[in-house]
């Protein structure tokens, strides 16, 4: 061992531990004694001892047993590893304790010095190779310890573990205080060695490896090595080295992003390394696209470090972002998001405000171009994570005004992106621009735009009255010319000597200018103008070229004479004679000069109005702009609201709720189109909706309870006013469970209510209706809001002024509804009230005196009234049939009392006459409107309300019955258990039987017996319905029409009587209202008689080539809750609803598209019907354009996804190929057959069946779209599927180009019979005309029409040619009148659909 009193050795720290027991240079440490694991125990004791008695120098004897335990360290137990631990912390400790005093003293030996530093070198290797080993060990540990499924560690690994955590802090706790002294003056001109300062530094980027770095857990550990590393990058020269370090390990641990991020920034700032970022950015900024581009280059890692330092030291990245910019051209996307939010922080805290300076103006500007650029990046990602940098932007209110209309146009433009992470990005950037937008969002574009016209014209007027004003004084010419000397000299001086060639050049180019401008003046007194008019629009360098040109062209004139020698002087002078002038002249001169400012007041407020009128107009002109576009946003974020995508549902709705607070124009439309989401079975969507309305309308503000009650009112009424019957009944889920919650307001609003409905406060109309609807949604809730006070309702809005607002009737009624069983659907006894109670005489009197006036409003109260009869009222038949009466006597009396006057009169004018029989018309109208209506609830009541009642009945006997049994029953019926649950069943099912059988008996033979008064309405009704020509009232037909319909609705008999009259009005009436009207209640009749409507349903699916939209949509509507629950038969007239996927009318395009969304839910739907509709559509007879074929069956073929429904569906196009008469056919067939996502299988089908297609190949039409299928398989195929596409593709083009018997061979033939045996057999299987002959089904013809046929492409031709029957209207013959329906002959039966009276088409193109 070296003598330790006698330093005469220098300890140097070694590149490897094992370095230091090899022989070494001269006076250099080697350790001499490695002492063996057993004796380290009583060493490490004298190692303690030593060190409490000579201090932290004993290192420099006891390194030996500290190297040791190095040596051992794998054999060595943890006891020994932690005493020197401990050991090693208390020798550096002691060390920053006792090195102040030395380092600060003049007398230090250097014997001490070299004693001192030996010791610094020695304890920091020792302790830091020691960390190391215990930090590898405790990673190992870490992840052989991980609980597995049990969630259990070993004790033993979990403790050593735990140990070292706590130890970990102490360790670089010690290692701090010693380094943050001035340690370096121990070294021989203060030049610390690299091994040193590495030996440090490896300990701190191994403890940086540790996965658990980034915890919360571990930030003690992790502000410890951030500081030591800065002490060693400020004071010991590692600046490079971390930087290279800090971009290795960024590569390898990805979770070290935010530590380092943290760590640069804290090196910047707090030890003032600025440089450090420039070394890391631009480590990362060399990397080439290419490598950041390859897995494992660490992209991730360097796009956060990036990200996290912009947001901690934006201001130090400002010099640096020149080097990421190059980047945003990479092809990384990570890359480009993370340089987009480094420039999205610098616009947020450096680079905004008004104080910026011209460079951090062009900076920013510089910036947002970037990010405007990056809004239409091609990845996804990056426009979505810009978006929500603009969101950040805005926010902070850091946007500059003039890019709001830009950027705003942008963020609008991307709701149309494919990716739903940027929809919804640009959703939240637009709610952003409504909530910090410097405009006014209350106004709309229309109510902005007569503000604008009028500003703009009185700026107009403002501008003409200041051109219009001569001006009264001049600015002298002296004056003028002393503001504009210094900047004149320093022109002509470097006129004269231009320092540069672009000067030259530049004054060149103005030379051959002045020359053109002195040729186009006549004289020298021109000339002299034209420079006066230069210099007093500071066009300084134009006059005095034009100066010392003049001399040359003018060398006579005494005003250029001293222009003969060119100086400074002599062009100063002639410049300032030319215009200031002499006394003579300078009155001549000024006339021909611009007129200049004005000096006086009067002139200086007339700019300032100019100025701030101009800025009105810019400010109402942006507000315009931002108005146009908010609009446009709505409008597009409105239609979101029903998307598939639950996230960007909530985003619009959250949209919604915000342009709603802050007031927008037109922002209450998107308010109520979300409002029916509240049914939507999405539990995300339905709590969004509810908890939008909850914070827009249910948690108002205001001091007092009643004032917030009547902000809540307000709230409301507004929602309700003008809202349809739709969203009022979405409103009423939100509006009860708020009456249900019991809420502290719940009392006060609803007397706010009853004030607002009684008239005790001011109210309009509108809002009583609103009020008392409110007060219905209450009584749902609880149900006394209203029972307790019928009385006030019936006087209020039933009583002796019921005529004059009809509507506030029927919303009385619809309240007073929500207290029946119906609505609450209770059970029990039936809650009914009396017939003569004081409402049904009300009702009644209403219905009666309202059927003979004319008031648009009264038959949307009848209806709600007697629904509401049928609800509430015991015997409710016998109350409407009084009614029926009364309303029929009131007529008959108008009738003759009309008669009466006019023969009293004479009649001598044919207009009273006419308005007389109108008024008769409209009351008739009404009459048979009552009529239709007592009908349907009768029936309605008989199977809901009376088929219940017995229902409960029955119930209750059977179980008195069972009480009075008794035990012996009980124990009597247990015996035989199954046999008596069976005999129950069988009872039970036969007395539900019974009972509906009576209830089909009263309707077929008691509610249109000759004693009830229905019966006596049904004649007139078939008479109105049969003669439109008589009876051609629009009104009148209506209402027949619909009351005819809801007759039929009683029993069979009725509806067989009068189907085919009812479909004759279908096809034939010229009222589309009418038209509507029997499609929905065809649709009714089909769901209680299907059988009876059963052949009828082709005359259904005809009304869908209707020519008015209107008639379109209720029939697609109508057929499609027929087909999705299965009341129909799904069959090939499907391909009519197939056709509406292209109508002109949008919003029938949606409802034709959701029926095929909802059928292809059902199994092999859509593939069943596909053939049919192809070959329908094709007919020539249709004449549909080859666009729109192929726009509807890339739609159709969308919801084909199996692979075996593909190659059936190739093999079933293949063989149409055969029966295809025309070349359109042939190339619908192949352009249907490309639109299939072409498998392997469903290819090798197609090369079996090339013999059905081989000779139309010629046609391009048919080898295009087939030619694209090969196209498309050939991607991403493998090469032996690849090579047979492409010899498919050769035989294609092939054919094509020569011709089919110029290609086929013999040889080709057996090539072919070898390759796919199965082709003759397939020409073979070829399906024949003659098996659509085969036995029909129900509904369907025998003719050539069939469903699968495969000569569905040929034109069916007519088996017989019968003449039908001519239907003729008469309005003329009253006895010769012949019914208008449908001949005997033109009625369909059961087995056969409806045969049409002519073959014309029935859809447009």
């Amino acid at each position: 061992m070296f003598s330790f009193l006698g330093m005469s050795w220098d300890f140097f720290v070694p590149v490897c531990v094992g370095d230091l027991v090899k022989t070494g240079g001269i006076n250099q440490y080697v350790v001499q004694d490695v002492v063996s694991p057993k004796q380290l125990s009583s060493q490490l004791s004298r190692f303690k001892a030593a060190l409490r008695s000579q201090g932290p120098l004993c290192v420099l004897e006891h390194f030996d047993t500290g190297y040791s335990v190095l040596q051992h360290f794998n054999s060595v137990d943890l006891g020994v590893k932690e005493d020197t631990l401990e050991l090693l912390v208390q020798v550096v400790s002691g060390l920053a304790v006792s090195l102040p005093a030395l380092l600060v003293s003049t007398s230090l030996s250097a014997a001490e010095r070299k004693e001192n530093l030996n010791a610094v070198k020695m304890s920091v290797f020792l302790l830091c190779k020691l960390a190391e080993s215990l930090e590898s060990v405790s990673y190992r540990q870490c992840i052989v310890t991980a609980p597995g499924k049990g969630g259990k560690k070993s004790k033993s690994g979990a403790e050593g573990l735990l140990q070292w955590d706590s130890e970990r802090e102490g360790v670089l706790q010690a290692l701090v205080q010693l380094l943050q002294l001035d340690i370096r003056s121990l070294w021989s001109l203060s030049l610390v060695e690299e091994e040193f300062i590495s030996c440090v530094t490896c300990c701190c980027y191994k403890l940086l490896e540790n996965p658990t770095i980034g915890h919360v857990k571990s930030k003690p550990t992790r502000d410890c090595i951030i500081h030591l590393l800065g002490l060693l990058i400020k004071k010991y020269n590692h600046l490079l080295g971390a930087g290279v370090k800090v971009i290795q390990l960024l590569q390898h641990f990805e979770q070290l992003s935010s530590v380092f991020a943290q760590a640069v920034s804290v090196w910047s700032t707090e030890y003032g390394v600025r440089a450090i970022i420039g070394e890391v950015i631009r480590e990362i900024g060399q990397k080439s696209s290419e490598e950041l581009a390859r897995e494992g280059s660490g992209v991730k890692a360097f796009a956060t470090f990036l990200s996290e330092l912009g947001s901690l030291v934006p201001e130090l990245m400002i010099p640096n972002i020149s080097v990421l910019i190059t980047h945003l051209e990479g092809e990384s996307h990570t890359m480009r998001v993370a340089v987009c939010e480094v420039l999205g922080e610098i616009l947020v805290r450096v680079l905004c405000g008004d104080g910026l300076d011209d460079s951090g103006k062009a900076d920013r500007d510089r910036f947002f171009d970037i990010l405007q650029e990056h809004l239409h990046d091609t990845h996804s990602h990056v426009r979505a994570r810009v978006l929500q940098v603009y969101t950040r932007i805005v926010n902070s209110k850091a946007l500059p005004l003039c890019r709001y209309s830009e950027v705003m146009e942008l963020a609008v433009g991307r709701l149309m992106d494919k990716s739903i992470n940027a929809v919804k990005s640009a959703i939240q950037l637009l709610a952003a621009f409504i909530a910090h937008n410097p405009y006014s969002c209350k106004l709309s574009s229309a109510d902005l735009k007569k503000p604008l016209e009028k500003e703009t014209a009185k700026l107009r007027e403002i501008k003409e009255k200041l051109e219009g004003e001569a001006p009264v004084a001049v600015i002298k010419a002296s004056e003028l010319w002393d503001a504009m000397e210094p900047e004149l000299l320093a022109t002509v001086r470097t006129t004269l000597e231009p320092t540069s060639e672009e000067e030259k050049e530049q004054g060149e180019e103005e030379d051959d200018r002045g020359v053109e401008e002195e040729k186009a003046a006549e004289d020298d007194r021109a000339t002299a103008v034209k420079i006066a008019q230069y210099l007093r629009v500071n066009k300084y360098r134009n006059a005095v070229q034009l100066c010392i040109r003049a001399h040359s062209c003018f060398p006579e004139s005494e005003m250029f004479a001293c222009l003969s020698t060119l100086t400074t002087k002599n062009v100063m002078d002639t410049l300032a004679l030319i215009f200031k002038g002499s006394s003579e002249d300078a009155s001549e001169l000024s006339q021909n000069l611009p007129p200049t400012p004005q000096k006086e007041g009067a002139e200086e407020g007339d700019d300032s109005e100019l100025k701030k009128q101009e800025m009105l107009v810019q400010y109402l002109k942006d507000t315009e702009t931002f108005a146009l576009q908010v609009e446009r946003a709505i409008s597009v974020i409105n239609m979101m609201l029903y998307w598939k995508t639950t996230s960007v549902v909530q985003e619009a709705v959250q949209f919604c709720v915000t342009v709603c607070e802050f007031s927008v124009a037109n922002s209450v439309s998107g308010v109520r189109k979300m409002l029916p989401l509240v049914w939507s079975t999405d539990a995300a969507i339905k709590d969004a909706v509810v908890q939008a309305y909850r914070r827009l309308y249910l948690n108002p503000q205001g001091d007092t309870v009643r004032l917030k009650a009547q902000t809540l009112v307000d709230n409301l009424s507004e929602l309700m006013v003008d809202a349809s019957l739709g969203t009022i009944q979405c409103l009423e889920e939100i509006v009860q469970e708020f009456f249900g919650s019991g809420s502290i307001l719940q009392s006060s609003v609803i007397q706010m209510l009853w004030e607002k409905f009684t008239g005790k406060r001011e109210t309009p109309a509108i809002h009583k209706r609103a009020a008392v609807l409110l007060l219905g949604m209450a009584a749902r809730a609880e149900r006394e809001v209203v029972l307790s006070n019928l009385d006030t309702l019936c006087s209020v809005a039933l009583g002796e002024k019921v005529t004059e607002d009809f509507l506030l009737a029927r919303d009385t009624v619809i309240t007073i509804c929500s207290i029946t069983d119906h609505v609450r659907q209770s059970k029990g006894a039936p809650f009914r009230l009396p017939q003569d109670h004081q409402l049904f005489t009300c009702l009644t009197q209403a219905i009666a005196e309202g059927a003979v006036m004319e008031d648009p409003y009264w038959q949307s109260f009848m209806e709600q009234a007697v629904r509401l009869i049928y609800f509430l009222a015991e015997s409710p038949d016998q109350l409407c049939s009084r009614l029926l009466q009364r309303s029929a006597r009131l007529l008959l009396d108008q009738i003759a009392e009309g008669g009466e006057v006019n023969r009293d009169v004479g009649q001598t004018q044919d207009g009273s006459q006419e308005s007389s029989e109108q008024v008769s018309c409209a009351c008739l109208a009404q009459l048979l409107a009552l009529c239709g209506c007592v009908a349907f609830w009768q029936v309605s009541h008989l199977e809901r309300s009376v088929s219940a009642e017995l229902r409960r009945r029955r119930g209750e006997t059977e179980e008195r019955e069972e009480k009075e049994k008794g035990p012996a029953s009980k124990a009597k019926q247990a015996a035989n258990e199954s046999a008596m649950e069976e005999e129950l069943g069988l009872i039970g099912a036969s007395a539900e039987d019974t009972e509906a059988e009576l209830i089909r008996k009263i309707c077929e033979t008691e509610l249109l017996a000759e004693e009830n008064l229905l019966s006596a309405f049904l004649p007139l009704l078939v008479r109105v319905c049969s003669s439109p020509g008589r009876y051609s009232h629009p009104q009148l037909t209506t209402a027949a029409c619909l009351a005819l319909s809801q007759y039929m609705m009683i029993s069979p008999s009725v509806c067989e009587e009068n189907i085919r009259l009812i479909f004759t009005v279908l096809e034939r009436s010229p009222l589309p209202v009418v038209r509507a009207n029997a499609i929905i209640a065809l649709g009714d009749l089909t769901v209680r008689f299907p059988n009876i409507l059963e052949p009828w349903t082709q005359n259904l699916y005809a009304r869908l080539s209707d020519e008015v939209p209107s008639v379109r949509q209720t029939a697609v509507t109508v057929l499609t809750q027929l087909v999705l629950k299965d009341v129909l038969k799904v069959k090939g007239q499907v391909s009519e609803v197939a056709v509406l996927l292209i109508d002109p009318e949008p919003h029938i395009t949606s409802l034709a598209l959701n029926f095929f969304n909802e059928l292809a839910t059902k199994d092999n739907a859509i593939y069943n019907l596909l053939p049919d509709i192809i070959s329908r559509l094709s007919d020539p007879e249709r004449g549909m354009s080859s666009e729109d074929f192929n726009t509807i069956m890339k739609q159709l073929f969308s919801y084909i996804t199996k692979e075996r429904q593909t190659e059936s569906l190739v093999e079933k196009l293949c063989q149409r190929f055969r029966t295809a008469k025309t070349e359109r056919q042939w190339c619908d067939l192949a352009m249907s057959l490309s639109l299939l996502s072409m498998c392997e299988r469903g290819f090798k089908r197609l090369q079996e069946c090339w013999e059905c297609y081989s000779d139309k190949l010629t046609e391009p039409g048919v080898y295009q779209p087939l030619l694209s299928i090969t196209a498309k398989l050939r991607r991403g195929a493998k090469p032996q599927f690849k090579a047979q596409v492409e010899e498919f593709e050769k035989r294609l083009t092939a054919v094509h180009t020569r011709g089919l018997e110029n290609v086929e061979s013999p040889e080709m033939d057996e090539e072919n019979q070898k390759e796919g045996g199965s082709k003759e057999k397939t020409v073979m299987r070829t399906p024949h005309p003659t098996r659509g002959r085969q036995k029909t089904k129900r509904g369907q013809t025998k003719s050539s029409m069939s469903s699968h046929g495969d000569d569905s492409f040929v034109t069916p031709q007519k088996s017989r040619k019968s003449k039908k029957p001519v239907i003729t209207f008469s309005s003329d013959e009253e006895d010769e009148e012949e019914d208008a329906v449908m001949a005997e002959s033109e009625t369909p039966k059961v087995t056969t659909p409806i045969a049409r009276t002519s073959r014309r088409a029935r859809l447009r193109n």
